[in-house]
């Protein structure tokens, strides 16, 4: 019986694509979260082992985000245990920019395990699955990003680089960088989406300060206030305009463009008023 395909996160914008993927190209999955029969739990290490009997490959995305203190550490230790296991390959998803993620993705390279790093930033999807599609739904998104373009990446896109590393060979030991094909700033962002939805929808930059004690005042965990002001105030620095390549060197095709996501999204009705 062919091994499954584990994956870490099958609920998330990526994993649950990279499941789609997997399977429709006839691969089965294993998709683990605390509530799953065979439970796994970023907080409780004694969970993590038993996700990795008898699988083949695994894709793994770190829960809140692999710039969190011991995030390097629990990567490590995944590593260990997949290395022990004998996977064929680890799918590490990493953050563009982020030196503490960088930690984790050393950690995994250096478990000697067969591995994969796919290194990214912001999603497309951010504005119409994540925690921004509230807000384009109600016409305006404020935030603290101001003129520093970023070349948001589509979910879809990395889904199909995972998919490409997890099931084919010449993927090992590589670390892909991906991008969209052009950078956009958050204004130009939400321009497009409104243009593409038919309605107005403006984007408007608020102090660092507003934005956090937004969040704390809407009930957001404190952890993840932290991460999304880290995010904010230092990724969206410029460190990260550069376009990358890493999805046309993966796919030999080149990334979606912002634009296109915007179509497809608004026609599927999600944001409309």
């Amino acid at each position: 019986m062919t091994r499954p395909t584990l994956i870490i996160g099958g609920n998330g914008k990526t994993g649950s694509r990279v499941d789609t993927l997997l399977k429709a190209r006839g691969i089965a999955t294993r998709l683990v979260s605390r509530s799953t029969a065979i439970a796994f739990d970023w907080t409780r290490p004694e969970t993590w082992a038993a996700a990795f009997d008898n699988v083949a490959n695994a894709y793994v995305t770190y829960q809140p985000d692999l710039t969190v203190p011991g995030a390097d550490a629990a990567i490590a230790a995944i590593g260990a245990i997949a290395k022990k296991k004998g996977l064929d390959r680890v799918v590490l998803l990493s953050g563009r920019g982020e030196p503490a993620a960088q930690r984790a993705e050393q950690a995994l390279q250096a478990s000697g395990v067969p591995w994969t790093i796919v290194r990214a930033s912001w999603f497309n999807q951010n504005f119409s699955e994540g925690y921004l599609v509230d807000s384009v739904l109600a016409g305006e998104v404020m935030l603290p990003a101001g003129d520093v373009p970023e070349p948001f990446v589509d979910a879809d896109d990395i889904a199909e680089v995972v998919a490409a590393a997890l099931t084919g060979v010449h993927h090992a030991g590589k670390l892909y960088e991906v991008t969209g094909p052009r950078a956009l700033t958050f204004a130009e962002a939400v321009a497009e989406i409104a243009a593409a939805a038919g309605r107005p929808v403006r984007y408007t930059q608020i102090p660092g300060e507003a934005f956090v004690a937004g969040m704390t005042e809407a009930g957001v965990p404190a952890d993840v206030v932290a991460l999304l002001d880290d995010l904010f105030s230092v990724v969206l620095d410029g460190r990260n305009t550069p376009v990358a390549h890493g999805v046309e060197q993966a796919l030999g095709r080149p990334a979606r463009d912002f634009s296109d996501y915007a179509r497809t999204v608004a026609a599927t009705g999600i944001w409309e008023a």
